[in-house]
């Protein structure tokens, strides 16, 4: 009988150790040949499994130590969606050419994240149409329209972000929380962050996007307000070398402004930074552009149609250009005054606000 016993134990430890990590069932009308499972990483993307379509469904199978942030698609396309994969059995249902669409289940931490991320989408369409808007508007020549409407892309834009704040702070233990951090931590002061990041459950220490937010910590603290802005040369437009303390050291005030010809916001903000160069340029306030762009017709152009006559530099390479590392900037756009020793004396002043620091600084 002890025999016997000692068998069904064994047998249900197995059972039990088959059952042990995840599977997904894809079902995407319209796929062919494999469905991936990738995990984004510092130097591109890290398959997790791949799975043959086979009468309409793939299945992938694996086992995380945590609930996971991976990325779905179909191999040979670009769409993919996000999901959040814990060790237990999950459903994948909707169509290859709507990724986004697809709905999820059996994640309960998915499930709050879609929760969360479908009230996003609701407004980010709104934003996104009255951008539209607002741009039409300006090309039409209503600029004050275009205005008008752009506040209110930006109430809505950071009522976003209001959103996921909250929810940050009222939960800070969930395998969701990183994923928000990774996109707040562009709109933070690093002394904020750090204590956004120093109020989380320690069990998220180990999650990659917690850690990649800890060392963008150390290197923001570098360039915080009050840091001597660190030096760097690059190009013009001409191939001609120019040094950031070359620039500062002849102006009271100097904005070091990171854009790109690609990046509506930048464009947006252009010509508020335009106004406030045009009528505080003869008190001693300059602007150094640098880009972010990789097309340098797009950004001569850019440079042109905006009316930006202060001097401009870049590598010509996109996110990886030097200064824009050196300064830790990971969104656009970003930028920071600096006064004539180099001191940074403000960050991300933007509409009203940089003109009331540049005027109280200069309007003495």
């Amino acid at each position: 009988m002890k025999k016997y016993l000692v068998l069904i134990l064994a047998i249900a430890t197995f059972a039990c150790s088959q059952e042990k990590g995840f599977k997904i069932d894809v079902t995407l009308e319209g796929a062919e040949g494999q469905v991936v499972l990738e995990e984004r990483g510092a130097g591109g993307w890290i398959p997790i499994d791949t799975a043959d379509v086979v009468d309409g469904v793939a299945v992938l199978e694996g086992e995380v130590n945590y609930p996971k942030e991976y990325y779905l698609s179909v191999a040979g396309n670009r769409a993919k969606t996000l999901i959040f994969v814990e060790n237990t059995e999950m459903t994948v249902n909707g169509k290859a050419d709507s990724l986004n669409l697809a709905i999820i289940s059996g994640s309960a931490t998915h499930d709050k994240y879609e929760t969360l991320n479908s009230k996003i989408m609701e407004i980010s369409t709104k934003y996104m149409a009255l951008y539209q808007e607002s741009r039409a508007a300006n090309t039409a020549g209503d600029t004050t329209k275009g205005r008008e409407l752009m506040e209110q892309v930006n109430e809505l834009y950071e009522g976003v972000g209001v959103m996921q704040e909250d929810f940050v702070k009222a939960n800070p233990a969930s395998y969701v929380t990183p994923h928000l951090l990774s996109r707040l931590q562009y709109g933070k002061e690093v002394d904020e962050l750090d204590a956004m990041v120093d109020a989380l459950d320690p069990k998220l220490d180990s999650v990659q996007g917690i850690i990649d937010i800890k060392v963008q910590i150390v290197a923001l603290k570098k360039v915080a307000v009050g840091q001597i802005a660190p030096d760097f040369t690059q190009n013009d437009a001409d191939g001609n070398p120019v040094k950031f303390s070359d620039i500062y050291s002849q102006h009271e005030l100097t904005l070091l402004d990171f854009w790109a010809a690609w990046c509506g916001p930048c464009r947006g903000e252009n010509p508020n930074v335009v106004a406030v160069y045009n009528d505080y340029k003869d008190k001693g306030f300059s602007v150094f552009g640098v880009s972010l762009d990789k097309d340098k017709e797009a950004w001569l152009k850019a440079i042109e149609d905006d009316k930006l006559t202060w001097d401009h530099v870049s590598d010509l390479a996109y996110w990886q250009n030097a200064a824009a590392k050196l300064y830790a900037v990971r969104s656009i756009p970003s930028s920071l005054l600096v006064d004539k020793n180099g001191k940074i004396i403000a960050k991300n002043k933007r509409e009203v606000e940089l003109r009331e620091t540049v005027s109280a600084f200069l309007d003495k």
